[in-house]
């Protein structure tokens, strides 16, 4: 099945602090929760449009996220418990991206641009080590939920951050930083609330709608609504 530009994601359990239950732990949990956000991002890219359902062995499943077998099925068991994939709707190496419905309840997900060679570029330099990852894989996740179609951007804030995906604020810099390597998210600049000459981050999504952004749009302080850091 050929990639499409974007494709939807069921968003209302991030909206519900649904990233909350994926934290860093030493134990190997912190990897494994990593591997479970890597893997909804193939499974969401290659399920159906009309019913959110797909077909994916583990190899291709492992080829195109860089996931070994084991943290593979451990990530799988991670979407499994928090209810966001369901396991073999439709029989072997199928699964179902929980409360798909086309009336609602989505966001868009870039997909096709993600690709190189049938892999998911920005995991190519993920370990697996790093809490930065996880919370980066968050960020993005967040942002994708909270894209505003009349901007094009995330207009959300450190405090909202914190309290969508528990990332201590002393943390949430490093992640964005990690996004706009891979890069996943460009950073923009829009006009602060708080000082009449200053300005506040904003966050794009590469891949959605790409020639709608500050350089088109202009920096009027009416045409955005946003919260600040």
């Amino acid at each position: 099945m050929a990639l499409r530009k974007w494709v939807r994601l069921p968003s209302n359990w991030i909206r519900r602090n649904g990233l909350r239950a994926l934290q860093w732990e030493s134990n190997g949990r912190g990897s494994d929760n990593t591997a479970a956000l890597m893997t909804l991002i193939a499974i969401a890219h290659h399920s159906n449009a009309e019913g959110g359902v797909t077909r994916l062995t583990y190899d291709a499943l492992c080829f195109m996220t860089g996931l070994s077998r084991p943290k593979l099925s451990n990530g799988l068991d991670v979407l499994e418990r928090i209810k966001v994939v369901e396991r073999t709707p439709k029989g072997r190496s199928s699964y179902k991206l929980s409360s798909f419905n086309l009336n609602g309840g989505w966001a868009m997900l870039p997909a096709e641009c993600m690709y190189s060679s049938g892999k998911i570029t920005a995991f190519n330099d993920f370990y697996l080590r790093s809490a930065t990852e996880l919370n980066a894989l968050k960020l993005f996740l967040l942002f994708v939920a909270q894209r505003g179609r009349d901007t094009n951007m995330a207009n959300i804030g450190y405090d909202k951050i914190e309290e969508y995906t528990a990332i201590d604020r002393s943390k949430i810099k490093a992640a964005i930083s990690r996004l706009t390597v891979i890069p996943l998210v460009y950073v923009e600049q829009v006009p602060s609330r708080k000082n009449e000459l200053g300005f506040a981050n904003a966050y794009r999504i590469v891949g959605l709608n790409p020639y709608k952004h500050m350089g088109t749009m202009g920096r009027g302080k009416d045409a955005y609504d946003y919260e600040e850091a």
